[in-house]
């Protein structure tokens, strides 16, 4: 048998092993706790940020096509030429989409992400419920700043 003296030692031991435990339990949960609630900010992370990252990244790989094809030896110049213009025109609908957003930004909202295609235009803005004073704005901008009709845009508001 254990003598008396060992019994309180290891006794005590696992009592102190217990107020650790506890103290770092509680440690780590106001960090989870603080994480998590970071995360939740993040998770609402941005509809914007993300569309921008997966915009740029086509937008790289289709230059990066184009570049291929101009640096391609066996590229016909035809060829070469119909992708120095594509790309060229890549880039200028990057400029663009970029000058309207923050003009669209300017305008008081907090973010916005503009689209271009031949046909039309489509500006996502970060708002509840637009009121036609504040689409019309929108329109304005969009029609002064490119050679796109009324008809050709669209406005979309993203909550």
């Amino acid at each position: 048998m254990l003598k008396k003296k060992t019994k309180i030692i290891i006794l005590s031991v696992m009592v102190l092993l217990l107020g650790v435990t506890g103290y770092l339990n509680i440690t780590l949960n106001n960090q989870v706790v603080s994480t998590s609630s970071n995360v939740t900010t993040s998770s609402s992370y941005n509809y914007f940020e993300s569309y921008r990252t997966d915009r740029a990244t086509s937008r790289d790989q289709q230059i990066m096509y184009y570049d291929a094809i101009l640096e391609d030896e066996t590229s016909s110049e035809s060829e070469k030429t119909e992708a120095q213009s594509k790309k060229m025109a890549l880039i200028s609908d990057m400029e663009n989409e970029l000058a309207l957003e923050y003009l669209i930004k300017g305008l008081g909202f907090k973010d916005a992400i503009v689209t271009t295609s031949n046909n039309y235009i489509n500006v996502l803005v970060n708002s509840g419920e637009l009121t036609s004073a504040e689409v019309a704005k929108i329109v304005t901008v969009v029609t002064e700043q490119t050679d796109y009709g009324l008809s050709a845009i669209k406005v979309i508001p993203v909550v």
